[in-house]
């Protein structure tokens, strides 16, 4: 029988995640959303505020609970996972395209409201209720929507599933976790956006093969969009 040496075992820790990481993930995550929700909803006992942020502090949660859960599967390194320093340059790209993200949602949906009327709702009014009551519900809101769940959506998502999947080739592992991704936000309006920042967080993380840029884009737009929302409200 041959030992595997320090530098087999370096290889493997460097190894991307597979099967085993993303049932680890997927058991988590779909576990803990199934049995939380109904709890924070008694916590918030009726205050639609309290239950917009409890509601988007465990969609940041969530995600995070699900790397935690791949990560210690195998005790893979960081860089499994794309976690890994990356160039100013990516990071400003993922800036642009999470502005641009928000811009091409909110064309999207216009023209899907418009074809489907009311077939498909909008599942994130308890997110717009914390978010209009008040500036300081609203900063809070923009950490918990916008960096929590982008942060956390992204280590999950693209960290460990997208990341196991390259091995299948990048258009799969991008096109199967936008999917994903997307359909994880239910089959209401909330899946157009959905589908636009997983589509462009997967191509960035395969291509600068770190999640740093796609995390930009993530919390550039669910922190804009929630701004943009708020403006165009009060402007109704």
């Amino acid at each position: 029988m041959v030992m595997p040496t320090s530098s087999d075992a370096r290889t493997l820790a460097d190894a991307h995640p597979g099967w085993p990481e993303i049932a680890a993930a997927a058991v988590t995550y779909a576990g803990l959303l199934f049995l939380l929700p109904p709890v924070l909803t008694d916590l918030a006992a009726g205050d639609a505020a309290l239950r917009g942020q409890l509601l988007a502090a465990l969609s940041g949660l969530l995600g995070f609970a699900a790397f935690g859960a791949a990560f210690v599967i195998r005790r893979r390194r960081w860089g499994a996972f794309g976690v890994r320093r990356v160039s100013w340059r990516w990071l400003l790209a993922g800036l642009a395209l999470g502005v641009a993200a928000v811009a091409l949602s909110r064309l999207v949906v216009i023209v899907v409201v418009a074809l489907t009327g009311d077939a498909l709702v909008d599942p994130q009014g308890s997110y717009q209720d914390a978010a209009r009551a008040g500036g300081a519900s609203l900063a809070l809101q923009l950490v918990l929507l916008g960096l929590l769940t982008g942060a956390g959506e992204e280590f999950a998502f693209r960290g460990v599933l997208t990341n196991a999947l390259t091995r299948y080739g990048s258009v799969l592992a991008v096109s199967v976790s936008t999917v994903i991704f997307a359909v994880a936000h239910g089959i209401n309006l909330a899946l157009v956006p959905a589908l636009i920042v997983g589509l462009i967080a997967g191509v960035l993380t395969v291509r600068s093969r770190s999640i740093w840029p796609g995390v930009v884009v993530h919390v550039v737009n669910n922190s804009l969009g929630t701004i943009v929302s708020q403006l165009l409200t009060s402007a109704a």
